[in-house]
């Protein structure tokens, strides 16, 4: 038998000591830092891939706020490309392949793919490409008679406002506003459309001034894979919906089958960043860094609907687990991602303090109205139901998923869960859940006396507690209203 001659140590076991401190404001310091060595966030908070946390509206919300969202696995390669697209139409200073239509169709018809794509305007080319006018739901809200040409209610070329590729940022608002239009084509010199400017995503831009983007102004997003031989499908129809990062994600991500996966997503994407995980030593981070991956998520247990520990009795108290990790990590130039068992923002500071660069946060995000799933009422409150992606429920849908068919129950029988499904109350925008988390940590930086998280690695001191210290940490003595 052999037991390590350390505590493994938990974020209630501990605090930071505070530090002299030269910062004035919360609002001077700075909080971005790197997702992987390529792709640098402006806050430090990544929303899980679970089915209950991250798709689509999720994934927007968080890019938009200078995080970025991980989209869950367990639905079918379509859907999740599909949910990529959505994530990468999202917002943009130009969109690079507009919706368009042909001048030949009707106007039911017009209309009809406006109302599926959810848009309120098509160009309208020639088989050439060439921008022949512009129709919008005004145009054919109202009109009689839907088998007329939509060139017969469009607006022609010849009243269009039009701008040639080059027209940048500044150009196209001032053009955009001279001419009193919402969408501004771009065509090259012979007339063929080019992309799409338009005066909300300019105003999405202004709103978003820390949103995370790629090299084309789209939002950032990744995409969970697991280590099946057809993940690599699923990694190829993602990354060509435009999928910024892949995110290998097994329980037990220390392990020859994950090994592998990494391996050949690098032969095989070598442009695409590849995360993996779960881990929980540093001999794990060391064999997936040797095997390519660009970062490292950590955690085994620590999540509040994870029983991992439980079932299986193995895991590493996540506090150990992260200082582990990222001190192999930093020395080869990787960041690691702290996964699971973040409730506070006291938490979020600890466990970047001890080495994480960024933060993946789950059940604090479930009850959100970016989360999938609708609200349910208990009592005459309102609550979302959230659930581990080792739950019952979650394993028998993605082998109802896998197999494409009912489940027998046989295959029932076989499961053994290491999560749980549960409610969380609901808790409105997940932009109220970041700003508390982001204003925490802001206070924490300043506690420590750094300015960026880097220096935060650098000034942190952490105290071993007793309990009595953990109740004293918290509201006591006094009765809350």
């Amino acid at each position: 038998m052999k037991i390590r001659p350390d505590d493994g140590l938990t974020f209630d076991d501990v605090l930071l000591v505070p530090r002299y401190s030269r910062i004035r404001s919360r609002s001077s310091v700075n909080t971005a830092a790197y997702l992987t060595p390529g792709i640098r966030l402006a806050i430090p908070i990544v929303s899980a891939n679970m089915d209950t946390v991250t798709e689509s509206h999720m994934a927007v919300t968080l890019a938009q706020e200078g995080g970025i969202g991980i989209l869950h696995r367990f639905m079918t390669i379509e859907q999740q490309a599909a949910c990529v697209e959505k994530v990468k139409r999202a917002e943009s200073f130009v969109v690079e392949h507009p919706d368009s239509i042909s001048p030949r169709v009707t106007v039911g018809e017009a209309r009809l793919k406006m109302g599926e794509a959810g848009i309120g305007g098509l160009l309208v080319v020639d088989e050439d490409g060439r921008l022949c006018g512009m129709v919008t739901t005004r145009d054919v809200l109202l009109a009689p008679d839907e088998s007329k040409p939509i060139r017969e209610v469009m607006t022609g070329l010849d009243r269009l406002v039009t701008a040639p590729i080059s027209e940048t940022l500044e150009e196209a608002r001032q053009t955009l506003y001279t001419h009193r239009v919402e969408k501004l084509p771009l065509v090259d010199a012979e007339g063929r459309v080019a992309g799409l400017i338009t005066a909300q995503d300019i105003i999405k831009i202004q709103e978003h001034p820390s949103a995370t983007k790629d090299e084309r102004g789209h939002l950032r997003v990744g995409v969970a894979i697991g280590a099946r031989a057809d993940d690599l499908d699923r990694a190829e129809a993602c990354l060509n919906a435009g999928a910024d990062v892949l995110v290998v994600d097994i329980a037990h991500g220390h392990s020859q089958h994950v090994i592998d996966m990494v391996k050949a997503l690098k032969s095989r994407f070598p442009n695409a960043p590849v995360i993996a995980g779960n881990v929980a030593t540093g001999e794990a981070t060391l064999d997936l860094i040797n095997a390519g991956a660009d970062a490292i998520k950590v955690g085994v247990g620590p999540g509040s609907i994870c029983i991992t520990r439980v079932v299986t009795g193995f895991g590493v108290p996540q506090l150990t687990a992260v200082s582990e990790a990222a001190e192999v990590a930093r020395t080869l130039g990787r960041p690691v991602i702290a996964d699971g068992g973040i409730r506070t923002s006291g938490d979020l500071t600890k466990a970047i303090a001890a080495g994480a660069s960024t933060v993946m946060i789950g059940s604090m995000l479930a009850g959100t109205d970016e989360s999938p799933g609708a609200p349910i009422v208990r009592n005459g409150r309102r609550f979302k139901v959230v659930r581990g992606m080792a739950s019952l429920t979650a394993n028998i849908e993605r082998k109802t998923i896998e197999k494409d068919a009912r489940l027998q129950d046989d295959d029932i029988s076989q499961v053994v869960p290491e999560g749980v499904e549960a409610i969380v109350p609901y808790r409105g925008s997940v932009k109220d859940i970041l700003h508390q988390l982001v204003g925490g940590l802001r206070s924490g930086l300043s506690y420590a006396g750094a300015e960026t998280i880097e220096q935060l690695w650098d000034n942190a001191e952490f105290v071993r507690i007793t309990p009595a210290g953990v109740r004293e940490s918290g509201a006591h003595d006094v009765d809350i209203s």
